[in-house]
């Protein structure tokens, strides 16, 4: 369920669906780089202004599924106008810094961007640009994501499927708010 908390700005009304915490687990695959799975967790949070902060770190999932290695990790800010277009600054850990523009599609959560501009230290690998796709799916929140570099067109390395988490403070107000159940259980379920 898509909770829009009183004090979010009114232009992120369309955003609504990203807020909150996410943890899940996905798969990366690039040339040149290790073919893993891997676990996640995202963060979009709002203070009232007109843009959504983002935080994500994801790490490397052994072959028992335990946290391994740091992947990587991003910050940055989503913003969207009066007809859909979605902005995005996001610095990634590497060292690259990017643009993103795109949209919000009509009549469904889901999010197109592609990157409009990309900056990158001497630190950084070779990446010259990328697409993702963002999509509220069945309560969860989906993502693919394309890059490129000098020697390797644009290609899909990572995907991931991230599920709500919920804090103590919302399992208590759920409770509260449950409707009155019957003795056996088994009704509500009809």
């Amino acid at each position: 369920m898509i909770q829009i908390p009183s004090d979010l700005h009114p232009d992120l009304l369309p955003l609504a669906f990203l807020l909150g915490d996410w943890a899940g687990a996905g798969v990366t695959d690039f040339p040149g780089a290790e073919k893993a799975n891997f676990g996640q967790e995202v963060s979009f949070t709002h203070d009232g202004r007109d843009f959504l902060e983002y935080h994500s770190h994801s790490w490397i999932l052994d072959s028992e599924g335990n946290k391994g290695r740091a992947l990587e990790s991003e910050a940055g800010f989503w913003r969207i106008d009066k007809d859909r277009k979605v902005e995005v600054v996001m610095v990634r850990d590497d060292g690259v810094v990017e643009v993103w523009y795109g949209e919000l599609a009509d009549k469904k959560p889901q999010i197109d961007l592609a990157t409009d501009a990309v900056a990158r230290t001497a630190a950084s690998g070779p990446y010259t640009g990328g697409k993702r796709l963002y999509g509220y799916v069945k309560s969860d929140l989906m993502w693919v994501g394309e890059k490129q570099t000098p020697e390797v067109p644009l290609r899909p390395y990572m995907s991931a499927q991230l599920k709500k988490v919920v804090s103590p403070e919302e399992v208590a107000e759920m409770a509260r708010n449950l409707p009155e159940l019957p003795d056996d259980g088994i009704a509500f379920f009809k």
